[in-house]
């Protein structure tokens, strides 16, 4: 019988259930109508210019786009490899009894605030390269280097964006991979593979797709971090010729530019420059949390 509490608390859980995609659609719309303006009549000039220019009205983003998507996807190419190593010696190598140990450890660095990565990244790494790396690649005249060794860096921005996101990847790895049904590992064994074998021909294939979901979910997040990259990247608007060039990114502009801005046509281009990057972020993550479905719906575990 179905009492009255049982459908209250029905309908209190179905509101906070659907509240989540009410918010994104509300966001979307709400970025959408601010930045409609902008993208209707300079959406060219945004996508394309290279000058931001406030006093002049001129509002090309084309450098923090391209330092956006080149930071992103150079942490995730330096981040992909160790944390598929830590996930598969977590889940396949590790004793037992250090494996839950591990898999908080995990947990643990992916939930540290990013003000502190930047910080670590503002007062080590960024003196780091330029003392040890940048001053004598430059002294050596190595890959082109002109001009002095700033520190603060499109480079200095991967490295920190990929300290960020490798315990994230290797969380959701190591999820997917103790999905793989242990039937998977069994019957390789079974048919005189060794421990690695087993591993690479039964595990890291059967867990493929979620995989690359998991690195995509990282891909995500590195595109839209913010204050350690504005901390470590150098902020300056123009085209980096090489990784040791100061740069910048779309949500460091954001966080650099949004207080100061002081009229329709500065708002109106920030706010486009939001939906550019709210674009790129759901379209990353749709299509990870697609691949970690793929691989984890099957066995009956709901991908977070």
């Amino acid at each position: 019988m179905v009492t009255p509490g049982d459908r209250a608390y029905d309908l209190i859980i179905s509101a906070c259930a659907l509240l989540i995609p009410l918010l994104l659609v509300a966001l979307i719309i709400v970025t959408t109508i601010a930045a409609g303006p902008t993208l209707r009549d300079h959406l060219t000039d945004l996508l394309l210019g290279r000058e931001w220019n406030v006093a002049r009205g001129r509002f090309g983003a084309a450098p923090a786009i391209i330092g956006t998507v080149i930071s992103a996807l150079g942490a995730t190419v330096i981040a992909t490899p160790v944390a598929l190593c830590a996930a598969v010696f977590v889940s396949e190598l590790a004793p037992r009894r250090l494996r839950g140990a591990l898999g908080f450890l995990l947990d643990t660095l992916a939930a540290i605030p990013s003000v502190v990565f930047g910080l670590w990244g503002a007062l080590v790494l960024v003196p780091w390269l330029r003392t040890q790396l940048l001053a004598p690649v430059r002294a050596a005249d190595l890959f082109g280097m002109t001009g002095p060794a700033y520190g603060p860096s499109l480079l200095a921005a991967i490295l920190i964006l990929a300290v960020m996101i490798l315990p994230f990847i290797a969380a959701i790895s190591r999820e997917v991979l103790l999905a793989v049904p242990t039937t998977q590992r069994e019957a390789a064994l079974a048919l005189g593979a060794t421990r690695w074998e087993m591993i690479r021909d039964a595990v890291l294939p059967y867990a493929r797709s979620g995989i690359i979901g998991g690195i995509l979910l990282g891909l995500g997040r590195a595109l839209g971090e913010t204050i350690a990259v504005a901390m470590v990247i150098g902020n300056r608007h123009a085209m980096p010729h090489s990784l040791f060039d100061p740069a910048e990114s779309m949500a460091a502009l954001l966080a650099n530019e949004f207080a100061e801005a002081s009229d329709d046509a500065h708002l109106g281009a920030l706010m486009a420059v939001s939906a550019v990057l709210l674009l790129f972020t759901l379209l990353v993550n749709l299509g990870a949390r697609l691949l970690v479905a793929r691989v984890a719906r099957p066995h009956g575990v709901v991908p977070s």
